[in-house]
């Protein structure tokens, strides 16, 4: 028997098929999803943050004249392309909120560097909007990565940073300025910590580093296989829709 002719047959001898609809047998039971591990990349996202707040503390604080403006913007440049690609491997990890902070990190880094590189016309009051703008998001952010306390860490030192260079920016106030860069500094402290806890937890296979995590974010690294494959015919790639 051919095989629409045995599709035909099947549907005949449905039960319960409806008049005029084509039957479609249970898949259940041949579908296979497979999970492919990989390294976690939020080492290199933090060491990311760490080094181009580093780059811009210093141009904000005075340490480079400012003509070297140009240069810091070419060094902040590949922060883009680094965190871009921790965002696309978090997607693929499954983790959502480290993906898209890491992926607005990426653009929030392509968009200094151009601004800066490129001298545009009120750049400055520009990327102070724009430094707002990142205020907000971080704020909401920050309201659901408490368990993922790297993450939530890095997030709290970055919203006073965020608010005085968005209004430093927007009112030239140089103390502004001088805060936000010091600021900076104090980002990047904070994130080459997690980021070196996340890679000494990763070699040994245990927190080496207290790290704080909490609730879901726990039960994911202490729990067992079945606390992670939960629910997930529910997640995005598995499901029909997003």
């Amino acid at each position: 028997m051919s095989t629409a002719a045995a599709s035909a047959a099947g549907a005949d001898d449905a039960p319960d098929t409806p008049p005029g609809r084509r039957f479609e047998p249970d898949l259940r039971s041949m579908t296979r999803i497979n999970l492919r591990p990989i390294a976690s990349p939020m080492p290199l996202g933090f060491f990311t943050v760490a080094i181009a707040s580093v780059m811009t503390g210093c141009l904000q604080l005075g340490l480079f004249e400012a003509e070297a403006r140009r240069a810091v913007a070419l060094c902040v440049l590949p922060a883009f392309a680094l965190q871009f690609l921790v965002s696309i491997l978090a997607f693929g990890a499954r983790d959502v909120i480290a993906a898209t902070l890491m992926g607005t990190f990426a653009g929030s880094w392509l968009a200094y560097a151009l601004v800066m590189f490129s001298g545009a016309a009120e750049g400055l009051r520009v990327l102070g909007v724009f430094n707002l703008a990142f205020l907000c998001f971080g704020a909401l952010m920050a309201a659901v990565t408490r368990p993922k306390r790297a993450l939530w860490f890095v997030l709290v030192v970055s919203l006073p940073r965020w608010a005085a260079t968005g209004l430093s920016g927007l009112t030239g106030a140089e103390w502004l300025t001088r805060t936000s860069g010091a600021l900076g500094l104090v980002v990047a402290l904070v994130a080459m910590y997690a980021a070196f806890a996340l890679m000494l937890e990763d070699m040994r296979s245990e927190e080496v580093l207290p790290i704080g995590r909490s609730g879901p974010a726990h039960v994911a690294v202490e729990g067992d296989l079945a606390v992670q494959l939960r629910n997930l015919e529910r997640q995005a790639g598995v499901r029909r829709t997003l």
